[in-house]
Parts: structure tokens; sequence; C-alpha cells
């Protein structure tokens, strides 16, 4: 059997990930209002995927050079019909969780209807309300060949309504359903019961084409590509932060990749749409449940007065390893520090930050930012950082996918304040979380460096589990120094001693040490590896695990997302365990481990991925502490264990439940636990 039978297409895997999160919307174990936020992280999840992956893939089909999945070598085509094939799947099970969900809600005094299900009284009162408060604010449009194509922007919701005038010529009507108005329609005799503002909309509909016959209609949404990058609207007589300004405009104007209907239209019909908005009949999707889910935060708003149906409260405790009466600097520099997110709050990092910027002794603070809370303490630190003297220098990401705006704000407000600005480099992002800070005592130098595997945001911190690393290692803080100084040149290092960075190392790193433990393996002897990951795409690194397991080396990833290796094939992967955990919190620290006895234990910003390593700076620390390393492996022990959101990736390819303990281990809980405990 070839090697490649040993790999699964990107793509449908992380579609499998999503479906993951759909089945945590249909759990009963998990609490009702906690499931309609599963449900629409599921929708919002699948609508960036077809922004993101499924616009580039259409734009690799349409190009004359064939480019196929490194992997499986599936062209783009092949994927494309893969994604819709596995779309419409999907979309039957969301709907059958949709129907459970609206049951369950309804016990709870709360109903969606449609109009099949109201009465002619309350249709009259609907209609007198549709008059009043919202017909005013609509805009109906008809397609017509002597008018320009109106555009419908990014997933908002429209009605599409098929006319036919006094002569019987066809036409389509199009009207906008998002606007001023509310969206949920409480019912005037019924407390408790709505109709969408859209099939309010939709029910009427004809009233705003009076000439006209409807002959059918349906609410649509569409999804636009948004894979644009800096060299498509490049110009060199911008600067970067224009640029980047400019692309997002661009992006909102970009060709359509797929088309939602709410209801059946003619063949015909769909003909018409998809000929008029430029995309394929294939890539219109019908979908039985609304078409935007975000409705359902306002109904999670209506189920407050009812604890029992959120999550049981849990908020970041303070770390056992700090005294926040005490200075911050002087506890780490007697010992190496380790912040687990979110059982752990994020205020420690926050306190060192501020208490740099009024130390004397600082020189310099140092950092790489890529997605920050829209009001961040880590940004008013820096601020009043530079205001107070020292030297800031911030390298902003300004290409962060859909945060673009947000750090462009950013940028301007730290630049205003006096901070040194760098916007990444032209051939690589900086994904990096690496904060240093340098002091000057008695013209001694030494340093605070603090590694992550999260995004420095107070918001995510207390929403994705993550490892923030803080320590006043020497060579670690030269290492840090030397990343900065490259950055300051727009380089990247070429060689560290502790930290591994990649584009040049980080990689070579990773290989190096899953060979050490392929030699002891041949030698006989207990060779383990350990990760936790994002996501595994990396050919090289795969191979090399393919070679390891093959070599006798036990290995064990907790892989959240996408992972394109198959475990478990004889004779390739069968000492490779693979574990998914999707719970509560999103699962995001990355994790290293190379040995049984003694690990070599480092935490990552980079997952395995192509892009992580060869087309970003990213930075792996290692952690000398071995109390901290005992922690680190705790926490990976407890997710790997873990059976009750754990899934285990078998040979077929496919995901499954598991029972591997007396009582279900949720990891996460458990983990919260022993944090309020500590």
């Amino acid at each position: 059997m070839p090697d490649s039978a040993c790999y699964k297409n990107r793509e449908l895997s992380w579609l499998q990930f999503n479906e993951r999160v759909l089945d945590e919307a249909g759990n009963k174990k998990v609490p009702l209002a906690e499931r309609l936020t599963f449900a629409h992280i599921y929708q919002t999840n699948l609508d960036e995927f077809y922004m993101v992956r499924v616009g580039t893939l259409v734009m690799q089909s349409e190009s004359e050079e064939d480019e196929r999945d490194s992997k499986t070598h599936m062209t783009s085509k092949e994927q494309i019909e893969s994604i819709l094939k596995e779309t419409k799947r999907l979309e039957k099970k969301k709907y059958a969780i949709y129907t459970e969900l609206l049951a369950m809600l309804k016990e709870c005094n709360i109903e969606i209807v449609n109009f099949k299900l109201v009465t002619e009284e309350e249709t009259a009162a609907l209609e007198e309300y549709f008059d009043e408060h919202i017909a005013p604010f609509l805009s109906p449009m008809l397609l017509s060949k002597q008018q320009p194509v109106p555009f419908l922007t990014n997933q908002q919701l429209y009605s599409a309504v098929l006319l036919s005038n006094k002569k019987g010529k066809a036409k389509i009507g199009i009207v906008p359903c998002s606007g001023v108005f509310k969206r949920l329609i409480e019912l005037p005799t019924r407390p408790g019961v709505f109709v969408l503002a859209e099939e309010l909309i939709l029910h009427f509909v004809a009233k705003l084409f009076p000439k006209y016959t409807v002959r059918g209609k349906s609410i649509m949404r569409i999804t636009r590509n948004a894979d644009i990058e800096v060299g498509d609207v490049y110009d060199e007589e911008l600067d970067f932060r224009n640029i980047m300004e400019h692309l997002i405009k661009q992006r909102i104007k970009m060709a359509p990749v797929r088309l939602e209907l709410s209801r059946e239209i003619d063949q015909e019909a769909q003909k018409e749409l998809a000929k008029y908005f430029g995309i394929k009949n294939s890539h219109i999707v019908k979908v039985d449940t609304p078409l935007d889910l975000g409705f359902f935060s306002d109904i999670r708003t209506k189920l407050r007065a009812m604890p029992t149906l959120f999550y049981k409260k849990r908020t970041p405790r303070p770390s056992s390893m700090l005294d926040m009466r005490k200075s911050i600097i002087a506890q780490i520099e007697k010992k190496d520090i380790l912040l687990s997110y979110p059982y752990e709050s994020i205020k420690p990092f926050i306190k060192l930050l501020n208490e740099a910027a009024e130390d004397e002794n600082v020189v310099s603070i140092k950092i790489t930012l890529y997605r920050v809370a829209d009001k961040s303490e880590i940004v008013d630190a820096l601020v009043d950082a530079a205001e107070n003297g020292k030297e800031v220098v911030v390298v902003i990401e300004l290409r962060a996918r859909f945060d673009e705006e947000n750090n462009i704000e950013m940028s301007k407000r730290l630049e205003d304040a006096g901070c040194t600005i760098l916007y990444g480099l032209e051939e690589y992002k900086v994904h990096s979380k690496l904060c240093l800070i340098t002091r000057s005592i008695n013209d001694s130098v030494s340093f605070i460096t603090q590694i992550g595997t999260g995004n420095y945001n107070e918001k995510t911190s207390a929403l994705y589990t993550d490892l923030s690393l803080i320590t006043a290692d020497k060579q670690i803080g030269l290492d840090a120094d030397k990343v900065f100084k490259a950055l300051l040149i727009e380089e990247t290092p070429e060689k560290t001693t502790s930290l591994l960075v990649a584009p040049k190392t980080l990689q070579k790193s990773i290989l190096k040490n899953i060979d050490a433990q392929i030699a002891l393996a041949k030698e006989g002897k207990d060779a383990y590896c350990a990760f936790k990951l994002n996501s595994l795409t990396s050919v090289p690194i795969m191979e090399k695990l393919i070679e390891a397991s093959r070599s006798g080396v036990k290995i064990d990833m907790l892989i959240r997302g996408i992972c394109c290796l198959i475990p478990g094939i004889k004779g390739y992967t069968e000492n490779i365990t693979v574990v998914s955990v999707v719970g509560r919190f999103l699962e995001h620290s990355r994790i290293y481990a190379f040995g049984r006895e003694n690990p070599n234990v480092y935490i990552s910003s980079a997952d395995f991925m192509t892009r992580n390593m060869t087309k970003r700076v990213e930075v792996a620390a290692p952690v000398y502490s071995e109390v901290l390393k005992q922690k680190i492996m705790h926490i990976f022990e407890t997710c790997f264990n873990d059976d009750e959101k754990g899934k285990q990736l078998h040979p077929d390819g496919m995901y499954y439940s598991r029972e591997i303990n007396k009582k279900p281990l949720n990891s996460q809980e458990k983990l919260y636990d022993e944090a309020y405990k500590a």
C-alpha cells in the first residue's frame, strides 16, 4: 500500500471538524442555550470556510494550471464537488438538530413559527406590522437587462421573488431583508412566539410588486470569495496600511462562491439567478433551516432567567504560582511562570506590562500582535509605556484575516502614542506570540520574555485554551532579541540557540527531535512523541511521523481540527493515535513533547501546517522547569484521555466516541476544577 493511502484531503478533514462542532449542537448532555451557540458557530465556521477555502479552490479550478492537493492528488474541481456533496449531507443533519432545538425551546415557552402555524387574526396583525414597521424600510428591485445587476452584500438575507407581468413575461425581484427592523417579531396574541423578519417579508412580498403575479419565492443568501492577497491590490504609491484598507474594500465585492435558498424554486429560475450573479448552478444550496442562525444569540438572552440552560459559570482563576500583590518582574526573576488559559487569568501578564511601563529600569518593550481585543488593556499598557518614554516596538500583522480593520485602527493609536510600528514582512505573516521586556541595571542587561500559544487578547483568553510562558532565562531573552532585531530590518533569524523560529529553524528542529526518537526505537528503547495542535497538514512532518511509527515510536496526538494523516494503518501509522477534543472552550494551545522520561517540551504558536512552517514567523519555546513540564504534560494527558468530548480518529478516516474511563472524563471541566482548587 502506498504512503498516499495514509492521507486525507485537508478540506474534507476540516468539514469533519465542523461536523464535530455540529454534534455538540445535537448533544443532549450540553445545556440548551449552549447548543444554540454551537449551531451558530457551525454556520459561521462554514461561511468562513466557503469564503476562504472554497474561494481559493474556485479560482484554482478556473486557472489553466492543473493544481492538485499535495496529499490526495485531488484536483480543485474534484475537491469542490466533494465539498458540495458533504455540505448537502451536513445540511440534513443540521436541520434534524435545528428541529430538535425548536422543540426544546417550545418547552421553555419560546417558539419560532412560520405562517402555517399562524391564525388568520395573527396574520392580519402581522400584515399591519409589516406595513407600518418594515415595508417603509425596504427597497425592492427587479433584475433586468436594462439595469446593472444589484450588488448583494456578503452573507446578508434577501427575498428572491419569481414574478410574471400581465403579458406573462417572467421577472425576478430582489428585496433586502436586513435593516433597522428587529429580526425576531413577537406575535401580539402569543407572548414568546416569534416570526423571523425575513419570513414576514417573504410572506407579504407580493405587496411590494403590485403589478406582478408571484410564481415562486425564497429567502436567499450569497457567500462571496474572501481569498484576496496583498499582491492582488498592490499599489507602490500607497503605504502598507493604505493597501490593507484598500484590500478590505475589494474583498466585499468579490465573486460569489455559494448561493443558499430557503425554498425550492424551479430549475429555470435557479439557472437565471446563477447567470445574474455569476455562480455555477451546482453552487446553489437548498437549506431547510433559517439561512442565518444569528438570532439564536437573542434567544439566549431571553433564556437568561433559566441558569440551568447554560454552562456552569466559570471565571479564570488567579495563578497559584504568583502573588498579585507583589512585583511580577521580581517573581519571574526567581522562577519561570506558566499561565494556562482560560483556567488561569491573563491578568498577571497585563500587570507585567503595566509594571514594565512604570519601571525606571525598563528600556524597551517589544511585542508581536496578531489579533487583539477591541478594547485592549494590553494596547493601553503599551501606549502608557511609550508615553512614559520607553522604547516600544510593536509588530502588528495587518494581514490577520478578518481582523484587518481592528488591527489597522490599533496600529494608528499605537503610532500616535510614539510606538515604533512594523506591519510584518512582505513574504511572511508574523504569527508568533512573543513579548520581550529589556531592562538595564548597573549597565547590565536582563530580559523578561513571554512566549505564548495564543493571541494577546483578553476576550479569547477566557474562551480558548492557551499557554503563556514567562521567563527571565538569559538565552531565551537573547534569542527573542534576535527575532525582533531581524524583523526590524525585514528579515527572519537564521539561527537561534533556545527558541525554534520559523521559517528557518522550526521545522528542521521538529524533524531532528523526531529523528532522535527514531534512533531510540531502533536501539530497542522506549521512544515517544506527543503533540497538541490545531491542525496537521505538513507533508514533510507527516512523512517523518510515518517513518517514526514504522520504526516503533509511539506517537500520541491531540488535533482539534484538520488532520491529514490517518492513524492506525498497519505497517504505516499503527503506532499513531489521534484524538480531537471539541468542547466548551476552543482547544488552541500547541505542545510538542519528545521522549517519555524527562521529555523535551516546547510550547508554540505554530501548528504542523505548511503555512506555519514555511510562510510565517512562528516561535516555539523550550520549557526548562520540571514543575512546568509536569504541568504541561498533565494538561496533555488529561485532554488525551477525555472520553466525553474527545473523539478518536480511526483507520477508516472517521471519528468515533470512546469509553476508556469508568466515569466519562470531560478534560476542560476537570482542568477548571483543578484551577479552582489550586
